[in-house]
């Protein structure tokens, strides 16, 4: 994975990433076909960005300048992700347990573009410090900030889409202008939503949820009584979420995953760390024991300890790798 860092004014953040990227002869945007269609629903996204995230528009229009292109032509690929059909297929978690709360993720993705990722560190001015991973830049898939808030994604077939903020862009505002899960649900209640999607939440405080919405609703999916943890894969698992749902084949083993979780914390009482470790390791059920050779794998796993402000990664599978400790991220204490 790739480690960028931004700083400064969203726009100077923008410029410096674009200029990186220009002098090593690269635009990342040169071998992604958008179609009019996308072009379309990207300009009717744009004002609804102005209205609640103009900082958002002045970074793309600083890593636009760097890299002497149009700032539209980055905004029809950001403002239409996980709006169109998009590979990233992701499980999350988090549990409250003893005093202790974490939040869990693994990222899978298409490995002709796992080398492709990055674990960003943003401190922009006038924002929250946080790390967060991608499959691309500026959006965001998961990450923490320096409240000791997590949030993550899984993406859903999108049936129905409107203007507004897509999955990645949801969590990347959570990141930098929510401190709670309270917070959170409170901005996904008042932002225009565009894609499907489900965004897991996580806080020092342990207040956890999953959420899932869309263009038309949000469903919050609380513990339920007696229990202290949530989790997701990626279909919609409440009962007004369901006239959403894609009826199609399920070949990224979202149901079979989803069942590992169901297993794992019905069937262990004893959540930490290491249960943490071992489930997003495959070490519980099936969870990214992906066949590369069908072209999807694990490309990142992601473990945040809210309760002592620690970030574990694994660069890649984690049933292969080792998680390591993150330190860039100071949480306010």
């Amino acid at each position: 994975m790739y480690h960028s860092r931004w700083k400064g004014s969203h726009y100077e953040a923008g410029l410096r990433y674009g200029n990186i990227l220009h002098k090593k002869g690269v635009n990342p945007i040169d071998n992604i076909p958008i179609n009019d269609e996308r072009k379309e629903f990207a300009a009717k996204c744009l004002p609804i960005y102005e209205k609640f995230y103009p900082e958002i528009i002045e970074e793309i229009k600083g890593m636009a300048d760097g890299l002497q292109i149009d700032y539209m032509h980055i905004a029809d690929f950001l403002f239409t992700m996980y709006c169109f059909v998009f590979d990233n297929k992701c499980s999350c978690f988090a549990f409250s347990y003893k005093g202790k709360t974490i939040f869990g993720k693994n990222s899978d993705f298409i490995v002709s573009m796992e080398k492709l990722c990055d674990s960003s560190y943003y401190k922009l001015n006038n924002a929250y410090s946080f790390v967060g991973n991608t499959t691309a830049w500026t959006e965001m898939e998961d990450g923490v900030n320096e409240h000791g808030l997590a949030a993550g994604l899984t993406f859903i077939y999108p049936i129905k889409i409107k203007p507004g903020f897509n999955a990645g862009m949801l969590v990347r505002y959570i990141l930098e202008k929510c401190k709670t899960t309270d917070e959170a649900i409170l901005a996904l209640k008042e932002i225009p939503i565009a894609s499907p999607q489900t965004i897991t939440l996580a806080d020092k405080s342990g207040n956890i949820a999953v959420v899932e919405c869309n263009c038309d609703k949000v469903v919050i999916l609380a513990p339920r009584e007696g229990k202290n943890y949530v989790f997701t894969t990626n279909h919609f698992i409440s009962r007004e979420m369901q006239e959403y749902q894609f009826d199609g084949v399920d070949d990224i083993h979202s149901h079979e995953r989803y069942e590992t979780l169901v297993n794992a914390f019905t069937n262990n009482q004893d959540y930490s760390l290491d249960f943490a470790k071992n489930l997003l390791s495959g070490k519980m059920g099936f969870m990214c024991q992906y066949d590369r050779k069908q072209g999807l794998d694990t490309v990142w796993s992601s473990i945040y300890d809210l309760t002592d402000d620690i970030i574990f990664r694994v660069e890649g599978n984690p049933s292969r790798k080792s998680f390591k400790q993150d330190k860039r991220l100071s949480f306010i204490k």
